[in-house]
């Protein structure tokens, strides 16, 4: 945990306040003992009720002081602990943006959310016990060891015994703890990995009457989480007993053998009580100790699954020195750009090089899985190439500062993907200062404004997430209309049009060519239909170039396009 702390900054003058008031509070705690012992022998012994009730009005003061400052001590240990769990999540958040989609993939989504919510949940939980309960008990146990041998150190013997018994009896379940702990964790990745993918896989479970089988693998993971949680108790419920019983023999000790000294005249009776009282304070310190040192193993296992995340080097980073973005960009290039998958058997794409202009659509075609789609990926680095360079203006996209890349794109993705909220929201998440003209004019050029306003609320619908209330065409138009709102140098559109009847598609089409008339316009596509106008049109084939140029050059020269429109369009329209 100690690891996990160095990333943080505390509040100094509040943890020093925290430390001087817990003092306090235990100068206090111990302080009523000896009040007790003088009350007994100097008060109600002798029979001065004078000296009792002006003892009784000190303790009195006393125990509310002291409850005072154990409500500014929790409030305290509270502000502190939640404190460092906030940082905790935004430092986590912040560090997930860095990571590349490649990155991803070493952590899944599931452990992400985990170690976002329920680790960091269970550092602050730990934290705040850790103020209250551990930092007072080593000067509560050496005081208190030290008033009780003042009063008798035979007494003081007995409260050591217990209290080494204590230790050592938490050294031999730390062990099972601890081994527990990580799989508890472990346990809880699994149940929100299988919860997440049942949710967002409802629709394909009903059409194929999987509900049985997803049941199946849900219990199964609810079941083991279960058993280990099981197990834990099982130790908590051997624990707890065996404190009590620690605690319960070491009074009738210092009652037993308290009594033989007092017999023999070599104890007071208010020393006795004193003792008593001492032995419960320290031992209940104790035990309060052991609750936190048992939730402390899982609470490291928590740190180290925090730490794993921020110490993990993102795979695309800026450079130390970025070069800045030219106002008026001409040509992306792809200059012998070799890519490949993280784990992948062979590169999806292989040598590949073309030049985009401004003021020039180039579309992208190919069978599935020839790499069209990772080429969109790659210009706005969402994947870092091995082999080659992209280049804006001749200079490598590399060199660029990953924000300022990403503000001069605009990227319309393969998965029309739309987050909670209004319709509204999502159009203004390509231009965060959009007014509501430049909203509706984007949803009238994305061929969306007639349907948003056959709505309810228009504009102000709500979106689920994902946008499953709407259907993949509604979706997609949706999405465009993000992407036309940025002003953007580069437009990227990857099968963005494929929801789309061909009406809508040519619609919508020549209603953007204003738009993007002076930018560079990337459209990958599957349909013929959609690039036929395409200024250059790049035909891929196994991640690699089979030809380039116009529609009819390509009829001509391309035998693989030529195939794709064969099957595409009738003769009529393959001579033209």
């Amino acid at each position: 945990m100690l690891k996990l702390f160095r990333h943080f900054k505390v509040n100094k003058i509040l943890l020093g306040s925290l430390f001087v008031i817990i003092l306090l509070k235990t100068v206090g705690t111990l302080y009523i003992p000896t009040l007790t012992a003088d009350i007994i022998n100097n008060g109600v012994i002798k029979g001065n009720i004078h000296y009792v009730l002006r003892t009784g009005g000190i303790m009195i003061g006393t125990a509310v002081f002291t409850g005072i400052l154990a409500i500014i001590s929790t409030y305290f240990s509270s502000n502190l602990s939640s404190t460092l769990s906030r940082d905790i999540r935004s430092k986590i958040f912040s560090h997930a943006q860095e990571l590349s989609i490649n990155d991803f993939k070493h952590f899944s989504t599931s452990s992400l959310i985990t170690r976002c919510t329920s680790d960091v949940n269970q550092i602050e939980n730990t934290l705040t016990m850790l103020f209250e309960m551990i930092i007072p008990v080593p000067f509560i146990t050496l005081v208190g060891m030290f008033l009780a041998f003042s009063k008798d150190k035979y007494m003081a013997l007995i409260i050591s015994i217990a209290g080494t018994i204590f230790i050592i009896f938490i050294m031999l379940i730390s062990k099972k703890v601890i081994n527990l702990s990580n799989k508890i964790q472990v346990g809880l990745d699994k149940i929100n990995s299988r919860v997440r993918q049942y949710i967002s896989g409802i629709r394909i479970i009903r059409a194929f009457n999987r509900e049985k089988h997803e049941k199946e693998l849900i219990d199964n993971a609810f079941t083991n989480y279960a058993d280990i949680n099981v197990k834990l108790n099982k130790t908590f419920a051997i624990v707890m007993p065996a404190i009590m019983a620690i605690m319960n023999v070491c009074a009738v000790a210092v009652l037993w053998f308290g009594t033989i000294r007092i017999s023999r005249g070599t104890m007071q009776v208010g020393d006795i009580m004193a003792v008593i009282e001492y032995a419960i304070i320290i031992l209940v310190y104790l035990v309060m100790a052991v609750i936190v040192l048992i939730n402390i193993p899982r609470a490291s296992t928590c740190s180290r699954r925090i730490l794993e995340v921020l110490q993990y080097k993102p795979e695309i980073v800026d450079e130390k020195v970025t070069e800045a973005i030219s106002n008026n960009i001409k040509t992306l290039e792809f200059r012998n750009v070799t890519f490949s998958y993280k784990d992948a058997e062979k590169p999806v794409l292989k040598n590949v090089s073309f030049v985009c202009e401004s003021g020039k659509t180039t579309a992208i075609i190919g069978a599935t899985g020839s790499g069209k789609s990772t080429i969109g990926k790659l210009i706005p680095r969402l994947h870092e190439i091995q082999d080659g360079k992209i280049l804006i203006n001749g200079v490598n996209t590399k060199y660029f500062s990953q924000k300022n890349l990403r503000d001069m794109i605009s990227f319309s993705p393969q998965k029309a993907f739309l987050f909670s909220g209004t319709i509204v929201d999502n159009i203004r998440h390509g231009k965060k200062d959009a007014t509501i003209n430049e909203i509706k004019s984007a949803a009238k050029m994305a061929q969306a404004d007639k349907f948003i306003s056959e709505l309810n609320l228009g504009y102000e619908s709500f979106v689920s997430q994902g946008g499953s209330n709407f259907s993949g065409g509604q979706r997609q138009r949706l999405c465009i209309a993000r992407a036309l709102i940025k002003d953007s140098d580069i437009y990227i559109f990857d099968d963005s049009f494929s929801a789309l009847d061909y009406k809508t598609d040519a619609k919508l089409r020549e209603a953007i060519k204003p738009r993007l008339k002076d930018s560079i316009v990337i459209t990958i596509a599957q349909r013929i239909s959609t690039i036929i106008e395409a200024d250059q049109i790049v035909v891929l084939e196994e991640g690699k170039i089979a030809g380039i140029g116009t529609h009819t050059e390509l009829l001509k020269s391309c035998p693989i396009y030529l195939k794709i429109a064969e099957s595409q369009l009738s003769e009529e329209e393959l001579v033209c």
